[in-house]
């Protein structure tokens, strides 16, 4: 059984064809957004930065939505391994009490990210040139900026139906942030614009932005004006990017770790079966993503995700994260033996997404 299965896009595909495999090729790398559908990719995480990356000389764009936030900031860290083992001992370990509130969930989450980053975490990432870090979130508009639990409800309707006539109709709810550690906004394309904004990232703001592109409606409180951004209510990245559905136009191509073969654009869309991302968001990726043959051999044959806190209980779900991120190393090796095959080419499918 193969643990991982390799995607690419046309150009990708073009490429690995006729280079084969090598860290100078990937000047990019995206992180969706997933919560703890995050621990089947530990293993793979751990690795890529410190053994394939890390041999790179060239600088990187590392993006990232909510949990994917997370890890690019861990990918940005000098010990990148040791930020994300920090992330998942952490992440894995939390338990909240038998109903807890929307301020002990904010609140473990801002203890998890100071944990996560370190003492001197915020300066190394800030001072590194070759990984440039894009931190993407999502600023409310109207009532969706409300904290009040029946007006951010009703903000949330609203926003899934005018996300529903059209994508675009999404930024009238919702504005795309992106928090970066370079003067300039990485750059790209979309067939459905969505407007966005660049702000730097600072000593001042870094762990504030960390924190909103994390915080989902209705569960963890958003963030208020944060320095730099403007005034303003900020959350959870993955409103408008949960796997992102944009041309990255970099000069090599777009390495994306993710949980499943089929992207969706925003959050909203994981309703809506027909919303897919535009073929030409993908003709430059590589996806590393785990087989369905090693996801059904998972305990209970499935990825962790968030409904885990209620369906299971601490004594239940704790282990099966830890069983799950154990087999990930797997990932990891596989991952790593690819890149020396002599022809690595044949290991990789074509990306599939209809329009």
């Amino acid at each position: 059984m193969q643990p991982l299965s390799i995607y690419a896009g046309p150009s990708a595909m073009k490429t690995i064809q006729e280079q084969g495999v090598n860290p100078q090729m990937f000047t990019s790398l995206l992180g969706a957004s997933g919560g703890p559908k995050w621990f089947v990719l530990y293993g793979l995480d751990k690795v890529l930065f410190s053994e394939f990356m890390d041999k790179a000389t060239h600088p990187v764009d590392i993006i990232g939505s909510s949990i994917g936030a997370f890890r690019s900031a861990c990918f940005a860290h000098k010990d990148s391994k040791a930020a994300i083992e920090r992330l998942a001992e952490r992440y894995s370990n939390t338990v909240y009490s038998e109903k807890p509130t929307v301020k002990e969930i904010t609140d473990k989450g801002v203890a998890l990210l100071a944990n996560m980053m370190g003492e001197q975490g915020v300066s190394e990432v800030l001072n590194n040139d070759l990984r440039r870090l894009h931190i993407v979130v999502a600023k409310s508009r109207g009532m969706a900026a409300k904290e009040i639990r029946w007006q951010q409800g009703a903000a949330l309707g609203l926003a899934a139906a005018r996300n529903a006539l059209g994508r675009a109709k999404l930024q009238k709810s919702f504005t795309r942030v992106v928090f970066s550690n370079t003067e300039s906004l990485f750059p790209f394309s979309e067939q459905v614009p969505i407007k966005t904004e660049h702000v730097a990232l600072s000593s001042e703001n870094f762990l504030m932005a960390l924190m909103a592109t994390g915080s989902i409606p209705m569960v963890i409180e958003g963030v208020p004006d944060i320095p730099g951004a403007g005034p303003g209510v900020y959350r959870d990245g993955g409103i408008v990017d949960y796997h992102f559905d944009m041309k990255i136009n970099t000069s090599g191509l777009v390495l994306y770790p993710h949980f499943v073969k089929t992207p969706i654009p925003g959050w909203f869309d994981k309703a809506l079966k027909k919303r897919q991302c535009h073929p030409s968001s993908y003709d430059n990726v590589v996806m590393l993503v785990p087989s369905d043959e090693f996801v059904a051999n998972l305990p209970y044959g499935k990825i962790p995700d968030r409904k885990d806190f209620e369906s299971m209980s601490a004594e239940q779900r704790i282990p099966y994260w830890h069983a799950v991120m154990a087999e990930s190393e797997r990932l990891g090796e596989a991952f790593l033996e690819w890149t020396k095959s002599s022809n690595p080419s044949k290991f990789v499918q074509a990306i599939k997404l209809q329009r």
